[in-house]
């Protein structure tokens, strides 16, 4: 380990490591006893958390990852023979390994978008052939805040996905692996664009914002008979779906300590990646002035930024820093600002891109 190379990409915020208050919460709760499955004190604030931060009548569960926050999620929201609304891009139906297909049996019905969002049009187009036995019935909308664009919806975007969800009797799913992100960018509250807005059920991202593994299902409105019977669903699917932590203790005092005072922690950090991105943005702009080889077809919103460039530039640049190729039939990139990156990680970067390009 002594010899281990520190080094910071841009392929994932997964990539970073933990937050250092986050460490040291673990390591202050480690001391002593506590009793196993979620009757510990950390979740028990956990839950005082969420509804301080999603409402009075909102239940948090945590859980390890994402993937398995939205399928517990959808799985809860859905019949047998009900499928899911979302986009060709999502997490769930890109980047899950199938597992919403294979472990919950849902399917997906995607539609095509640029920008990474659905909309009430693209909802309604899957709303068809209701009743009739040869099509999976559509039970839930799934979108993700940020989205996999790195785009963010607006607040009167949600209300009227969420209007048109309620029209059809719909469950409206919110996958917020990035979620500190999006209210970093839209500088509101986790209640202000969820359930203020009509979203029933959110995936709550900790491990991106700087946690080690710590995700939770958010059930918004517990009034609602809808809430009343997604709350009684989570918990029972959450331990078949293995997600179940016996020391959940550890679990829910990473989301603790990002959800104190405020959310002070997973806000500053989803800033700080936020920042970053919108620093490294302008760099590539100024780049692309003089090199008409990089386009950045949509500008940056929140954590990520998606330019195009030649191929042998990509290669190139790999060989300085680790990132992902977003779309291998046009060059497009997808470069990540995590929450422990610094401003000369992205210098550095943006001065590798130049000579590259030079170079080429």
């Amino acid at each position: 380990m002594s010899e281990r190379k520190i080094w910071r990409g841009f392929a994932s915020d997964n990539y970073a490591g933990v937050h250092p208050k986050i460490l040291s919460a673990m390591v202050e709760l480690n001391d002593g006893h506590e009793i196993a499955y979620g009757d510990d004190t950390a979740t028990a604030r956990f839950g005082e958390l969420v509804k301080e931060h999603f409402g009075e009548n909102a239940l948090g569960f945590p859980v390890f990852n994402g993937t398995g926050a939205n399928v517990i999620a959808l799985q809860a929201a859905l019949e047998q023979w009900e499928a899911v609304i979302c986009t060709e891009s999502a997490h769930i139906h890109v980047d899950e390994g199938g597992a919403p297909e294979k472990m919950a049996g849902i399917k997906l019905w995607t539609v095509s978008t640029d920008s990474g969002k659905l909309t009430p049009e693209l909802i309604e187009s899957q709303i068809f052939d209701v009743g009739v036995v040869h099509r999976a019935q559509v039970g839930a909308v799934s979108i993700a805040q940020s989205t996999e664009l790195g785009t963010v919806y607006t607040v009167a975007e949600l209300k009227a996905l969420a209007e048109t969800c309620h029209k059809h009797d719909l469950v409206l799913h919110m996958d917020g692996a990035r979620l500190s992100n999006a209210a970093a960018a839209l500088g509101l509250s986790f209640k202000e664009f969820t359930t203020d807005v009509g979203v029933d059920l959110v995936s709550f991202g900790g491990t991106k914002i700087g946690a080690m593994a710590a995700e939770a299902v958010i059930v918004t409105n517990t009034e609602s008979e809808q809430g009343r019977k997604l709350a009684n669903a989570v918990p029972f699917l959450r331990k078949t779906s293995m997600q179940l932590a016996s020391k959940m203790r550890f679990v829910s005092v990473q989301l603790n300590t990002l959800l104190e005072n405020g959310a002070e922690l997973a806000l500053a950090n989803g800033r700080h990646a936020n920042d970053l991105a919108k620093v490294l943005e302008e760099g590539l702009l100024e780049i692309a002035a003089q090199f008409p080889v990089v386009v950045l077809p949509n500008r940056a919103q929140a954590n990520a930024v998606f330019p195009i460039l030649p191929v042998d530039v990509i290669e190139k640049l790999q060989q300085e820093y680790w990132f992902y190729v977003w779309d291998q039939s046009t060059g497009q990139v997808r470069w990540m600002c995590g929450w422990d990156n610094k401003t000369e990680d992205v210098q550095g970067l943006l001065t590798a891109l130049r000579a590259a390009l030079q170079s080429s």
